[in-house]
């Protein structure tokens, strides 16, 4: 059994690790549809816009001479190009945004907030997302998760899995990056996160992508904690 005994903070991916992203974005999409007398193939809208996440991130990374754009703006642009390839009528600047900020109304998985809740107690914990700070911050408002900061990558200018994220991370903490585990529904998150230096726990979210889920169904790495869930993690470190 690996030693986490020295791991003083826990960050978080939060978009699919946290909240279930997918489910919320179709359900709150569908609902306010309705009341604006608009049609669209909501799924397939938010499995596209998905779809394209990293891609986005991807053209910030390799055109640092326009500067850092904020994942919120990533999302409008993405947005209004899949609205274009879906055909999506009526839709105004105010209905943009209301989509586009559906992203700040995600709904925690069952058991994030009580396992947060826990862990709070005796480690600081953190989203550690690629999501904007406001996003993260509204987010924590929505779904009352008990962050004690709110750590993006906006704050570094560089998305995951950027080493400077990380590392980033364990420096505004003041800890050597041992001291703090992250935790995520992602091996690949993980991966990154272990290159530099960072303790690890996965936790298995398998309906992240719905019936689009083709990975992350187990843990594939050598983490520190594998877990069922947050409360499992908490078991583990001792809340």
């Amino acid at each position: 059994m690996a030693d986490v005994s020295a791991v003083k903070a826990l960050v978080f991916d939060v978009f699919g690790t946290v909240v279930d992203w997918r489910t919320s974005l179709i359900n709150d999409f569908t609902k306010w549809s309705k009341t604006r007398g608009i049609e669209a193939d909501w799924t397939a809208l938010v499995d596209g816009w998905r779809a394209v996440y990293v891609a986005s991130m991807d053209e910030v990374r390799k055109h640092p001479e326009r500067g850092y754009v904020i994942l919120d703006v990533l999302h409008r642009r993405s947005l209004e190009k899949l609205v274009e390839l879906h055909r999506i009528k009526g839709l105004t600047d105010a209905d943009l945004d209301y989509l586009t900020t559906g992203w700040h109304r995600l709904h925690p998985w069952p058991d994030s907030v009580a396992g947060l809740t826990r862990l709070k107690t005796k480690y600081v914990i953190s989203p550690l997302s690629n999501g904007n700070v406001a996003l993260l911050t509204n987010m924590a408002k929505f779904a009352r998760l008990p962050w004690d900061l709110i750590m993006s990558a906006e704050l570094f200018e560089h998305y995951k899995p950027d080493p400077e994220t990380y590392l980033g991370a364990a420096k505004l903490l003041c800890l050597p990056p041992e001291q703090v585990m992250m935790v995520a529904a992602h091996n690949g998150d993980l991966k990154h996160a272990q290159q530099n230096g960072l303790k690890t726990a996965f936790v298995a979210r398998p309906t992240e992508y719905g019936p689009l889920q083709k990975v992350d169904f187990e843990a594939t790495g050598d983490w520190d904690i594998v877990a069922k869930d947050f409360g499992a993690i908490a078991d583990r470190m001792g809340c």
